[in-house]
């Protein structure tokens, strides 16, 4: 950081900074009082996160799934609409068939599991491009948590409605949106 000077003694990294003539703290590093959880950083998971299409044998844990889906539903969400439900698939069976409804969804095949990102049918227009934001946020926040944990994730559109309805028994008034297949990586992405 340039024109910064770390302040002495200080164990958190906390780093003083003039901008614009006024002096400023940036504090780095654990907050004291707060329970630190098992994972990575963010930052480190952001920059660790890669689409994974190749997965090894291994199973997930169940409260891995769990997390990654608790991380979803605390995504940010237009007037907390949260009008999205997330499928998870971890039938073999039901993996394959769900790689057939999109061009580029192959990998989902050998996943151990996949989530299905689905919306029921919107009140208006405003609200269809309102909640397709809501589930690129839901994708990104389960895509990090899934890398936190060290599981590989790739996302991939659904084309076939009618087959992923079928597949999913999903309601005909209800959009398969994304999927988000999930499995550790069989080799370094």
């Amino acid at each position: 950081m340039s024109g910064a000077t770390t302040l002495p003694g200080n164990e958190r990294g906390q780093v003083a900074r003039t901008v614009r003539g006024r002096s400023l703290s940036l504090v780095t590093g654990p907050t004291p009082g707060l329970a630190s959880l098992d994972g990575m950083e963010t930052w480190d998971a952001i920059r660790a996160r890669r689409n994974v299409r190749s997965y090894d044998d291994r199973s997930i844990a169940p409260e891995h799934l769990d997390r990654i889906l608790e991380a979803g539903r605390r995504a940010p969400s237009a007037s907390n609409r949260q009008k999205w439900d997330f499928v998870l698939v971890t039938l073999p069976d039901q993996l394959q068939e769900l790689s057939t409804v999109w061009v580029g969804a192959s990998h989902v095949a050998t996943a151990k599991a996949a989530i299905v990102l689905v919306l029921p049918e919107p009140e208006s227009e405003r609200y269809r491009t309102i909640d397709q934001y809501d589930l690129g946020q839901a994708t990104m926040v389960m895509m990090l948590a899934a890398t936190d944990l060290g599981i590989g994730s790739g996302h991939s559109a659904i084309g076939d409605q009618e087959a992923c309805r079928r597949i999913l028994d999903t309601p005909a008034d209800h959009l398969c949106a994304y999927m988000i297949a999930l499995g550790y990586p069989a080799d370094d992405p």
